[in-house]
């Protein structure tokens, strides 16, 4: 991918694998040519929406049934879990009949994401490993429920919010087919839709494709450098070997 970034077309049809130059001109057409920065900010934005999202309402629902002892609860989890097994294309349509008002929105793009059923999974996972005694003194001390999740619990689940963010804005970053379905025009178009831009319906682009996806592809890499420990615990919380 990355060399054929700065091949020209008639060098990606040939044997060569180095490219005769590595001009910048590919890079150059992707950005002026197309919405290319509008789609990154798009995906920065829903990405960083859904992730937050994802965090607050998986550490609530996680720490409530991992620390709650209430009727139906087990019920209530296994009914969570139960909706990973539905595949994303069986959800498509009745996520489109919900969010039909709100084509060509962040809201629309952002909304089915906006709460994970592995996200309170894995939070529910790691809030087990808290210490009740920990929690009942705080109750003693009068602290709220709210004040025991964020100030106590939150700071002993680092490593697994951490992850769960990780994975969380990787999935959108890269999520292409609700965004593709949701969105008209291409001011609202994530990168991986985006994409699309330079493929005709006869002939693509294969150059200005490369291009494009070694600039899409670099936080991704930046993710995977500097916080590959904290993708390492993730799975681990989750007992994937």
């Amino acid at each position: 991918m990355v060399l054929s970034a700065f091949k020209t077309p008639a060098e990606l049809v040939s044997f060569s694998i180095l490219p005769a130059s590595f001009d910048l001109s590919n890079f150059k057409t992707v950005i002026r040519s197309s919405l290319f920065l509008r789609w990154y900010l798009n995906s920065l934005l829903i990405g960083s929406a859904v992730t937050v999202s994802v965090l607050f309402f998986s550490s609530m629902a996680g720490y409530a049934i991992a620390k709650y002892r209430f009727a139906g609860r087990k019920i209530v989890f296994f009914a969570i879990l139960s909706t990973m097994m539905i595949p994303l294309e069986m959800l498509v349509i009745p996520w489109y009949m919900l969010g039909n008002r709100l084509i060509d929105t962040y809201a629309g793009i952002a909304l089915p994401g906006m709460i994970s059923a592995f996200g309170i999974f894995l939070m529910k996972q790691a809030a087990e490993q808290v210490p009740d005694s920990l929690i009942e003194a705080a109750r003693v001390d009068g602290a709220g429920e709210f004040r025991i999740l964020f100030t106590i619990v939150l700071p002993q689940l680092t490593p697994a919010c951490a992850s769960l963010g990780i994975f969380t804005f990787l999935a959108n970053w890269n999520a292409f087919l609700w965004p593709f379905i949701i969105t008209d025009t291409a001011d609202m178009f994530t990168l991986p839709v985006g994409l699309q831009y330079f493929s005709g319906q006869h002939t693509a682009q294969y150059h200005l494709i490369m291009a494009g996806s070694c600039l899409t592809v670099i936080p991704v890499l930046i993710v995977f450098i500097f916080l590959q420990k904290y993708i390492i615990k993730g799975v681990a919380l989750t007992g994937i070997k």
